[in-house]
């Protein structure tokens, strides 16, 4: 029979620390955009969805750079499925993620499981770590819930066993979803049945891929001949797959990870009507396959590459010496550069099945690419029908997908019921109570029942924001104290209206007894808007402010200092930045963000041999983004020697 239980994971951690206390009004610097040329000449429905709806900025969430890299043993929460086949280990409290896939009979690890938790910045707003399978949901790139709780309850599964149901209220684009886990008695496939809902009268973009990292010394298998290829240089362009004569890699098999020279996204170009799925096999032609409805569009592997950026990365975010894995994927949309519009009051719903497979090596390995589709095909085939794959989704639609949760195991955030209780909304299945309100919500729900935004206790930092047009609207009824002009001034902000957002920051500031956190808007304000002497002298202001009152802690100190120092040497206001930079906390300075921050500081006052030495001594970012490349260019500064590996995390082709 099968058993849904709660259990515990210990894990080789880094805590993710304090969230930043700053307003994330900017996104990041578009890792996975495409080029304007590019564009122009795609498909019109492919560019009509990757120009969709951009993010603006990642408001409402924060940004979440607060980790480390120093790990100890921590137990963490987690949440069993078994039956006499299967045991997927599910983590609550960090976006859902399917730690662990075993496979009884063969005693064999289906993904590739990261023997550590390190976070890193991959995520739309920071932390993500890397292993399983993951929930992605939002815009393109990784979930802002990748390090996040969500709810988790027990539920009945269509079969009438036990079955566990995540939940949350994603906050970008402010849709409540669910994905329900279980497994048939006696079945080999891990169901996951998935549900995106638009509660609100206006149509919302939607963007979901769920991603599963497998070991990369397998070959992967997917049903189409050709794929659109996206790099870190921008670019997106039809190729044959798996081998083709394109310039780069000329002849390379790219259906095996570790052949590939470069990072990149192979976005398989499926044909109508061809069952959706994806195969990662073994030398034995034994691995896992993965299977959905036809909703769930979109097939993609993605791929480290041999070169020195992408094994840096593979080592950053594990132990070094450990294997390296590829990811394997599936989406609404043919690419992760596109979004869907989901019709208000209408859902997004599908089944994705997860199991092992074995397949011929001989065929599944050779290389005859139709073969190899063939006998993957017919091995699922026979493993788990098409037909019993849509026979389960409608079923689990009809008898399950509403059903109510009996057994709660997790608790997620309490935006979802402060949402709830704002817009009257019946989400059946997905209950968002009252009780899960915490002190984050605690002054919107004041707002929304007496119309006063409460002021912060004295010396407090601004409370989370909230940028949605209904709550917009009670900020422009409410009455006006400087509080209630930051949040007004950031919802203005998110909504594209920057004139107005500056004029709230301004009236704000002329009665605020704690200006920094106005100050720090409407410097990032007019670094948006192209002036970056007067942003320079902002952040610099909003740090002494803050440095003035020394009650909100060194995070804040921090956040500001590192902002402000960036935004000085951008203004060739080098004497300013090395007056902020002795001000800083002392602890803060010794962390890696800060020594990669001197060194810069050093260049700028021309002592490119003391910036050299800050190299030498070693030092790491732990939140360095995902195709950064700022080591490499502050390195260049200082020596022509070649780049140390440690500190190698570029992705592009040189």
């Amino acid at each position: 029979m099968t058993t849904v239980r709660r259990a515990v994971l210990t894990l080789p951690a880094a805590p993710l620390g304090p969230d930043n206390p700053l307003p994330a009004l900017r996104t990041h610097d578009g890792t996975h955009a495409v080029d304007e040329q590019t564009l122009a000449e795609l498909p019109r429905d492919m560019a009509r969805g990757i120009g969709r709806a951009p993010l603006r900025s990642l408001l409402p969430a924060p940004v979440r750079d607060g980790y480390g890299r120093a790990r100890t043993p921590t137990d963490l929460d987690a949440i069993v499925i078994e039956n006499d086949r299967l045991r997927a280990t599910v983590l609550p409290g960090l976006g859902g993620r399917v730690h662990s896939l075993h496979h009884k009979p063969t005693g064999r690890e289906l993904l590739y499981r990261n023997p550590v938790f390190q976070p890193a910045a991959f995520a739309l707003n920071g932390a993500w770590f890397s292993g399983g399978i993951e929930w992605n949901i939002g815009a393109t790139g990784h979930t802002t819930l990748s390090c996040s709780p969500l709810h988790a309850a027990i539920v009945r599964a269509p079969d009438g066993g036990p079955m566990l149901r995540l939940w949350e209220w994603e906050r970008l684009r402010d849709l409540p979803f669910q994905v329900d886990l279980w497994l048939p008695d006696g079945s080999d496939f891990l169901h996951a049945a998935v549900r995106v809902r638009n509660p609100h009268e206006r149509p919302a973009p939607v963007y979901w891929w769920s991603n599963t990292a497998v070991p990369e010394d397998r070959r992967v298998i997917a049903p189409a001949d050709s794929a659109w290829h996206h790099g870190y240089e921008r670019g997106l362009r039809r190729v044959d797959f798996p081998v083709a004569e394109d310039g780069a890699e000329d002849g390379a098999d790219r259906s095996y990870p570790l052949g590939a020279d470069h990072a990149a996204d192979w976005f398989y170009d499926l044909p109508d009507g061809q069952r959706r799925w994806i195969a990662s096999l073994d030398a034995d032609g034994t691995g896992l396959v993965q299977t959905s409805t036809d909703a769930l569009r979109g097939r993609k592997l993605f791929v480290w590459g041999r070169e020195r950026g992408g094994r840096r990365w593979q080592e950053w975010l594990t132990e070094p010496g450990t294997p390296g894995y590829s990811e394997i994927q599936a989406g609404l949309a043919r690419t992760q550069l596109e979004h869907l519009e989901l019709p208000g009051g209408g859902e997004f719903s599908w089944l994705e099945a997860y199991g092992p497979l074995t397949a011929d090596p001989a065929a599944a390995l050779g290389d005859d690419w139709d073969a190899a589709r063939g006998e993957v095909e017919s091995g699922l085939a026979a493993a788990l029908p098409r037909a019993a794959v849509d026979a389960a989704y409608t079923a689990w639609r009809e008898q399950a997908a509403d059903a109510e949760p009996e057994t709660v195991l997790a608790v997620g955030s309490g935006w979802g019921a402060l949402e709830v209780l704002r817009g009257h909304y019946v989400l059946p299945g997905t209950p968002f109570p009252e009780s899960t309100l915490g002190p984050e919500q605690e002054p919107w729900r004041a707002l929304l029942d007496t119309g006063v935004l409460p002021v912060p206790e004295k010396g407090a930092a601004p409370g989370a924001p909230l940028v949605s047009a209904p709550w917009r609207d009670m900020l422009e009824t409410a009455p006006a104290d400087p509080s209630t002009e930051y949040h007004l001034g950031i919802a203005q902000w998110h909504a594209g209206d920057r004139a107005q957002a500056v004029r709230s920051w301004e009236r704000g500031l002329r009665e605020a007894a704690a200006r920094w956190p106005l100050l720090h808007c409407l410097a990032v304000a007019d670094r948006e808007d192209g002036h970056p002497a007067r942003a320079a002298e902002r952040f610099a202001e909003a740090f002494a402010d803050h440095a003035d009152r020394a009650a909100e802690g060194e995070v804040v100190a921090a956040a500001l200092g590192r902002e402000a120092v960036v935004a000085l040497l951008a203004a060739g206001r080098t004497g300013r930045a090395r007056e902020l930079w002795v001000r800083l906390p002392e602890e803060a300075r010794k962390k890696g963000a800060f020594r990669l921050l001197e060194a810069r500081l050093l260049l700028a006052e021309g002592r490119a041999g003391e910036a050299r030495a800050v190299f030498d001594a070693g030092f790491e970012v732990a939140d360095l983004r995902e195709g950064a490349e700022i080591l490499g260019e502050v390195w260049a500064e200082c020596t022509d020697e070649p780049l140390p590996f440690a500190y190698e995390f570029r992705m592009r082709p040189s």
